[in-house]
């Protein structure tokens, strides 16, 4: 009975034993993972911005891959490098010349302030000419002008100090545009093994979080063409056609103004806040003719996106606007012209999976008129692609 006792004990002291070696031989193994991981993230973290928004283009240009590939007879090598180049020639070529010109008159507006030589113009005479508020819209511009050259002058240290951040962010805008011209380059090279990193990516959701992680994978891919093309996409294209407008009339400042265009666009405030007053301006310094046809081609720029955005944005996966807001100011604060881009996709991406996830009965319930679960979002989202 005694020996019984002892043997019992003993093993029960070896497995004690036993079971201490394995939990530090557990500890051992993550550890290690940990450093191997840490280690990883050092050696790719110069390039993650630029990997991440290589996939991002990937995943929104990949319709438009699938369709020339069928039409060049299964020609993937050919099909990307045709939409390489042609994002190259008509995305870069008016990004890379709007950042320059915006930042040089940037700079020489940043000059004068730290000189202390940024003045208002005077109120233009024919202002008093004005029934009832002439004589007092005038009387303010000038006052307003005196005050804000009064007042550069009083902050004028606080106003040097503010200046030198934003030079260093202006200085950053080459590196952002030759970043974008590598993330495109890499797309095209993700497309062509789009096959491949699709499987793969469907693996390893499937590993982390089954059938649920899938589909969760396929309403990321849905989110990034969603947003490219009813927030980048018709951003861009207003954009566009505001720059060649302003090219066009010989708009001052023009490249600044073009820039500052993109920014509300992106933040989906529109491009209104930019046009309307250099509209109003045109009227006292053009002709009136000139004026006229100036209004009557920036009002329709003003207005397309009511009509693009209901056409290219899915149905159920409307982005709210604050989260576009942040997207596109966080991401431009944090990593300078890519962020531009890069915050809303991220964001937007990160919010439809945090409802989806969160809110599955409520989101399902708004889309069909009716309860469901999470274990069909991959059927639900196949079916909204």
């Amino acid at each position: 009975m005694a020996e019984n006792t002892g043997d019992t004990a003993a093993q029960g002291a070896g497995s004690g034993q036993i079971s201490v070696e394995a939990r530090i031989s557990d500890l051992v193994r993550l550890g290690i993972i940990g450093l191997f991981a840490y280690w990883t993230i050092v050696l790719i973290a110069p390039f993650a911005l630029i990997v991440i928004w290589s996939a991002i283009l990937a995943v929104a240009l990949f319709p438009i891959f699938q369709a020339l590939c069928r039409l060049l007879g299964n020609r993937p090598v050919i099909a990307a490098s045709i939409i390489v180049v042609f994002c190259l020639v008509l995305i870069i070529a008016p990004l890379a010349l709007v950042a320059v010109n915006f930042a040089d008159t940037a700079q020489v507006l940043i000059g004068k302030l730290r000189a202390g030589e940024f003045t208002l113009p005077s109120a233009p005479a024919a202002i008093r000419e004005w029934p009832v508020v002439g004589e007092r819209l005038h009387d303010a511009w000038n006052q307003i002008a005196s005050d804000l050259a009064a007042t550069i002058i009083k902050f004028q240290a606080p106003i040097r100090e503010v200046t030198a951040v934003i030079v260093t962010k202006l200085a950053s805008i080459g590196g952002g545009v030759l970043s974008f011209v590598v993330s495109i380059m890499l797309s095209g090279i993700f497309l062509t093994r789009s096959a491949r990193l699709a499987a793969a990516i469907q693996v390893l959701a499937n590993r982390i979080a089954g059938e649920k992680g899938v589909g969760f994978a396929r309403l990321a891919g849905a989110t990034v063409r969603n947003v490219s093309r009813g927030v980048i996409g018709v951003a861009f294209l207003q954009t566009l056609l505001c720059g060649l407008c302003f090219a066009f009339f010989g708009v001052p400042a023009r490249g600044a103004l073009t820039f500052v265009i993109f920014m509300f666009c992106l933040m989906q405030l529109g491009p209104g806040l930019v046009l309307l007053p250099v509209i109003i301006w045109s009227w006292f310094s053009w002709s009136p003719a000139a004026a006229f046809a100036f209004t009557a081609i920036t009002v329709p720029i003003m207005l397309i996106d009511n009509i693009l955005k209901p056409v290219l944005m899915a149905r159920g996966l409307s982005t709210p606007m604050p989260v576009i807001l942040i997207g596109v100011i966080g991401g431009t604060l944090s990593h300078g012209l890519l962020g531009l881009f890069l915050g809303p996709v991220v964001l937007s991406v990160f919010y439809e999976l945090l409802k989806a996830w969160a809110w599955p009965s409520v989101q399902t319930a708004s889309e069909n008129g009716g309860p469901a679960k999470l274990d069909a979002l991959p059927e639900r989202i196949e079916h909204r692609q």
